[in-house]
């Protein structure tokens, strides 16, 4: 399966779903990770693993309509099968969507549709839950409002602060997002409206 992966910054999770694809436990071909910023550092992670990169940088268009074209139009040039956000700090038009042939994956750090949108740890630690965690899901015209994938809880301790939580959840999706990726390519992953169902390996 032809993979691009699209995100803003460090890149850890994209770190992790490469790592996993050089141990062959992904059946998948990176072909291509962009980003909205020159310099984010996923770029970096995957000029080094030989993946090929393109910036698209907000300045460099004259609206967003523009700037969604010339992504769109990358990921047709590279024959994607299926676009990962990994950190991907932008939320697509309805024309984008509307657009693309190929299904769409993102990760949220809780469990949703609990604390969509920014800052969901400080939102979790705030409301006062006992359990977080991360969900994998499709994406949609919503703000991480997509049918969900998978999701694996985490605890919260009474000592946590925004930075630790986040961390423990991070470890989590580093787990989580490689093993959801392996099972849309092995063709285990199968959606119904809202209900996704996934054919473990027998």
């Amino acid at each position: 399966m032809r993979v691009a992966v699209l995100a803003s910054g460090r890149g850890t999770n994209l770190q992790a779903l490469i790592e996993e694809w050089q141990n062959s436990f992904l059946p998948v071909e990176f072909v291509g990770v962009g980003s909205d910023k020159t310099d984010a550092y996923a770029l970096v992670r995957a000029q080094e693993a030989g993946i090929p990169t393109a910036a698209f940088p907000k300045e460099g268009y004259p609206n967003r309509e523009e700037q969604e074209k010339a992504i769109r139009d990358w990921l047709e040039d590279l024959n994607v099968q299926l676009l990962i956000l990994a950190g991907y700090m932008k939320v697509f038009s309805p024309v984008f969507l509307k657009e693309v042939s190929y299904p769409i994956v993102n990760i949220h750090p809780s469990l949703l549709p609990s604390f969509p949108g920014l800052h969901a740890q400080k939102q979790a630690l705030e409301y006062g839950v006992k359990i977080s965690g991360c969900t994998v899901h499709f994406v949609d015209e919503g703000m991480d409002s997509g049918p969900i994938i998978m999701q694996e809880t985490v605890p919260v301790f009474d000592e946590d602060t925004e930075d630790s939580l986040a961390e423990r959840i991070l470890k989590v999706e580093h787990e989580i997002y490689p093993e959801v990726i392996r099972l849309i390519a092995a063709g285990k992953v199968h959606r119904r409206g809202r209900k996704v169902h996934i054919h473990r390996d027998s």
